[in-house]
């Protein structure tokens, strides 16, 4: 009660202060009105995906990027073919991508091998303010069912967002501040879906109308429930099962027999996945006024969610699960307890999109957003450990008449935890720093280039430490289009990028149970750095489209966690250390069409995936993900599409020490579209068929890939609305 006491006092703090900031700005944007250049007509805006009508502001993202050689924008037919509670599993089937996968309730992105602090996850344009980037089994705080577009950033992309984002950005467009009046006075959203893997039951819809010529008001809310998650056969891979067969007859010899009995019932668990559900709910308001060229807007949000951590058979994560479940109609064994995450966020948010006319500088961008952040982490009724954070992220981006961008970026973070697992001393963390991407054109060339000066304090009061980094990173690309023509665009990148070592890599120690490891972190290490290359190619030939990247970085004091052999609360002992390391590998996509006709079309989608990543000392960076391939053929006749795809994971043979191997695996998906309605393409009902064959397949970049397998056979049904 204490907390969400605290909460409504600063939602209340928080509303005020953005209530007043957007009463204040309307009058800078009228002056500015009345030099900017005329508004851009209906018809030039059809194509653009945030057009509703009357006014439209482009979103914070990619179309002032065009250096950035790794970039995917998923739209919302893209979110509804691939629906799932977490953005990581949204984002698996791109080029580049995988997730975490913990568990059905909390998946990361991990973008060329990199996940955790080396991967930011915004919304528009902000952290998410979570603290999944502390634990793997910690969910991030965004509902894919009101989103409205993803993009996905990889490389120099991160030097506009955090220079701690070596890897890449994942950005999320959501609707919550309105940027445009509604056609006809409202708009309506909806994307609802069932499935039998877990029972699904989810639905979300948003709501804009206008109140008057200027503003526009803003609701949305979603519900999603799961239950335990099927899958194709034994929970446990093989190596694991045939150690809890041994450690059985172990027990069984010297007459623990109750125990033995345990370990085989353990590792003969198969057809779903024990403490696997999820519930999850949003509410989130905005206000959005709109005046000439220029937006600003405000939003309140709230997200709740609670799921499910999978136990891990061999021990170590609070015990072991009984047999819960209605297949199993049992009920948990006294003693035995399962652990499950009740996690709440309130989020406050403000946005301007100032027109400045047609001087040097044509725009002025200003975001900014603040998080109340808690979730608590149960063994059965009892509260294990609480996790505490407040988050305030504010941004000013300048953007040029004549392309470029200059900006300054500030970032307060408070984090606290609290109880048994608390492995992380409370630590602040401010970060302050200045931004400009620009381009030049060389006559057949285009110059592009980006810097980013970072100045981070990591302080820990009740350690009495705190650290002081001062980064610089860069980017520098030349980009030409060969055949006279805009279609096809080659470039070479290179980049230097620096980052900080987080509050968790300085300041751990104690159990971290998700990872089944004892961390100890070390305050003295240093700034992280890497030297980038990439070449890519992308465009349109002939009707394909394709994209392809090749890569290398090179890492100077990578920070890892390194075994020790040591014990400690019967946990391997793992510490953060630096060393050099050495990432490369390969990406791309092609579609093209086989069969192009007025009433029907047949294409090709093709899809892979490469990396390597190795420490100086010849040994594996551990959770590298394997060759991945995926090929699909989609058919359109009418009002309906037909999409079949085969994705192949390749083997993983190259781990760390302590990792297990990871055997090769392949999913068969189909998909079923149609949209009734030839007046509204807009209106599509869909019946997904995915792992069709209930194959029992593991991430290999997955902390609980020997007992988190991915979904079996799972067929659901999803409709998605929009008038």
């Amino acid at each position: 009660m204490l907390y969400h006491t605290k909460s409504i006092a600063r939602a209340g703090t928080s509303l005020a202060a953005l209530s007043l900031t957007l009463l204040a700005v309307p009058a800078l944007a009228e002056d500015a009105d009345a030099t900017a250049s005329e508004a851009t007509s209906d018809e030039d805006r059809v194509g653009d995906p945030h057009y509703r009508g009357e006014i439209i502001v482009a979103a914070d993202g990619l179309s002032e990027l065009d250096f950035i050689s790794g970039q995917d924008v998923l739209e919302i037919a893209d979110i509804q073919e691939n629906l799932n509670g977490q953005i990581g599993e949204v984002l698996a089937k791109l080029p580049g991508v995988t997730a975490t996968s913990f568990a059905p309730g909390a998946s990361r992105p991990i973008l060329r091998g990199l996940d955790g602090e080396r991967v930011r996850v915004l919304i528009d344009g902000l952290g998410t303010a979570d603290v999944g980037n502390t634990s793997a089994d910690h969910a991030t705080t965004i509902d894919p069912l009101t989103v409205e577009r993803i993009e996905v950033l990889r490389g120099p992309a991160s030097l506009l967002y955090g220079s701690q984002a070596i890897g890449g950005v994942v950005n999320v467009i959501d609707k919550r501040i309105p940027i445009a009046l509604p056609e006809n006075g409202i708009h309506v959203d909806a994307l609802g879906a069932a499935d039998t893997a877990s029972n699904l039951i989810s639905g979300g819809a948003s709501l804009d109308f206008a109140i008057g010529e200027s503003f526009v008001v803003h609701v949305d809310g979603s519900y999603r429930d799961t239950d335990d998650l099927e899958i194709g056969g034994f929970q446990i891979a093989p190596e694991l099962r045939q150690d809890l067969f041994d450690d059985a007859n172990e027990e069984e010899a010297e007459g623990e027999l109750e125990e033995a009995e345990e370990l085989r019932e353990a590792a003969s668990q198969q057809d779903f996945l024990p403490n696997s559900s999820t519930e999850t709910y949003t509410i989130n308001g905005g206000l959005g006024v709109i005046l000439g060229d220029s937006t600003f807007g405000a939003s309140l949000g709230y997200y709740d969610t609670n799921y499910g951590v999978v136990g891990n058979p061999e021990g170590g994560h609070h015990g072991e699960e009984g047999e819960e479940g209605e297949e199993e109609g049992g009920e948990e064994e006294e003693g035995e307890e399962v652990v499950t995450i009740g996690l709440e966020q309130f989020r406050a948010d403000f946005r301007g999109d100032i027109a400045l006319g047609s001087g040097f500088f044509s725009r002025l961008k200003i975001r900014a957003g603040f998080s109340d952040y808690t979730h608590t982490e149960f063994e059965g009724d009892e509260v294990g450990t609480v996790f505490d954070t407040e988050t305030l992220e504010a941004r000013a981006e300048l953007v040029q008449s004549g392309g470029g961008i200059i900006g300054v970026q500030y970032t307060f973070r408070d984090f606290l935890a609290v109880g048994e697992e608390a492995f992380v001393a409370p630590n602040e963390t401010t970060q302050f720093a200045l931004f400009t991407v620009q381009e030049y054109d060389l006559g057949g060339f285009q110059l592009e280039g980006a810097a980013r000066y970072e100045i981070v304090d990591v302080e820990s009061q009740p350690l009495n430490l705190e650290r002081d980094f001062n980064l610089f990173s860069g980017a520098l690309s030349l980009v030409a289009s060969p055949f006279d023509s805009e279609d096809v665009r080659l470039g070479l990148t290179g980049s230097r990028s620096e980052r900080a070592p987080a509050g968790e890599e300085l300041f751990a120690n104690g159990p971290h149970i998700a990872t089944q490891s004892f961390e100890i972190g070390d305050p003295d290490l240093e700034v992280e750095s890497a030297w980038g290359l990439e070449a890519f190619a992308r465009g349109e030939i002939g009707g394909a489209q394709f994209g392809v990247s090749i890569y290398g970085q090179w890492f100077d004091d990578f920070i890892f966690l390194d075994p020790t052999g040591e014990e400690e609360d019967d946990l391997p002992v793992f510490v953060f250390l630096q060393q050099d390391a050495t990432f490369y590998g390969i990406e791309g996509d092609v579609t093209f069409p086989i069969i192009d006709t007025d009433s029907f079309g047949l294409t090709a989608d093709l899809r892979a995936s490469y990396v390597e990543a190795e420490l100086d000392d010849d040994t594996n960076v551990p959770r590298i993900p394997p060759l991945s391939l995926l090929g699909a053929l989609e058919a359109e006749a009418g009002p309906f599409e037909v999409r079949g795809e085969v994705q192949w994971f390749g083997e993983q043979n190259d781990v760390a020490e302590f990792e297990t191997t990871t055997d090769d695996f392949t999913l068969v998906n189909m998909y079923v579209s149609w949209r009734p309605l030839p007046s509204n393409r807009n209106v599509v009902l869909q019946l997904a068929g995915e792992n069709l064959f209930d194959t029992v397949g593991r991430r290999h970049s997955s902390f609980t890939k020997d007992f988190v397998p991915l979904p079996g056979r799972n067929i659901r049904a999803s409709v998605r609305l929009s008038f």
